[in-house]
């Protein structure tokens, strides 16, 4: 078994810490899931872009659960030690839904490209059919990358200390605890995939808004421009955020720093992002808004 030491190390802070994750979660689950019935109970939201925010919101829900539960369990507990086969489940469904969720956000990018530079032949393209098999293939490529992280840090033999130095089965502080010839190598390779995956989800999106900003400009009236691209500006805002985040945990230059800042820094894509994601979407998409607020008011009398 492994001993998580995740917030042990603010023994003061830690009924705040865990205080604040809670509402955090809650707020994330309900804020999903308010999504989620929204769009299952309004007829008109029943188009391939709410489709796949639903997908999005599903992998938001399970992501968190794969890690959150455990992390508000440890901050109330003396004992924190997790088994290796709950390790390696926590590794694998983190990273699972986690890459299922820059998939779709690539798809989504696709969508919104679609949908600006190519109207005519959107009910074509974005059938679903199709949509589903996008959605499908989201899955398998998030599953695919658990799969192949957790194969390869597990692979490994551990030995010595049993401390991980983090609130999750997170690869950087498992790798330290792993020995033998094979650990820079599999360090090595496990860096470079999740990067290369994360950066050709971001490539595509950049590429698709090249093409929509492009298309926007041509548009001859102001409003007309406005419009077009307030449908891309709560997709656009998770991005943002999404991949600002990520950048900052995967890009960091390697140098001398404490283990605090790394745990607290993994706070910001395991439960700020989540936490984040739903605000954006409600707030920045005028129709969703409208569609949850009427939702809710019709559900209330």
């Amino acid at each position: 078994e492994f001993i998580l030491v995740g917030f042990s190390t603010f023994p003061h802070l830690q009924m705040m810490f865990f205080l604040l994750f809670l509402l955090m979660y809650l707020f994330t689950l309900l804020g999903n899931l308010l999504i989620m019935a929204t769009v299952w109970s309004e007829r008109n939201l029943h188009t391939p872009m709410y489709l796949f925010l639903c997908a999005l919101s599903t992998s938001e829900i399970l992501y968190t659960l794969a890690i959150t539960p455990r992390l508000l369990a440890d901050l109330l507990s003396t004992r924190r030690t997790i088994t290796w086969a709950a390790c390696a489940s926590q590794m694998f469904f983190s990273f699972t839904f986690g890459f299922t969720h820059s998939f779709l956000l690539t798809v989504m990018g696709y969508d919104r490209y679609v949908a600006i530079c190519h109207p005519l032949r959107y009910n074509v393209l974005m059938s679903p059919r199709g949509c589903a098999c996008l959605v499908a293939w989201s899955w398998v490529g998030g599953s695919v990358m658990g799969l192949v992280v957790t194969t390869a840090v597990f692979h490994l033999t551990f030995c010595g200390p049993n401390e991980i130095h983090h609130f999750a089965c997170h690869v950087p502080p498992l790798l330290k605890l792993a020995c033998g010839t094979d650990v820079p190598v599999v360090a090595k390779g496990v860096g470079l995939v999740c990067i290369m995956a994360l950066l050709g989800c971001c490539l595509l999106i950049l590429l698709s808004y090249a093409f929509i900003v492009a298309t926007i400009l041509r548009i001859p009236s102001a409003e007309g421009r406005h419009k077009a691209f307030s449908t891309c500006a709560s997709h656009l805002t998770v991005v943002i955020v999404h991949y600002g985040f990520a950048s900052v945990i995967y890009l960091k230059p390697k140098g001398p720093q404490s283990l605090e800042g790394d745990t607290l820094m993994g706070i910001t894509y395991t439960v700020l992002t989540p936490f984040l994601s739903p605000i954006i979407f409600s707030l920045r998409n005028k129709e969703l808004k409208t569609a949850m607020t009427k939702t809710f008011l019709r559900k209330l009398y």
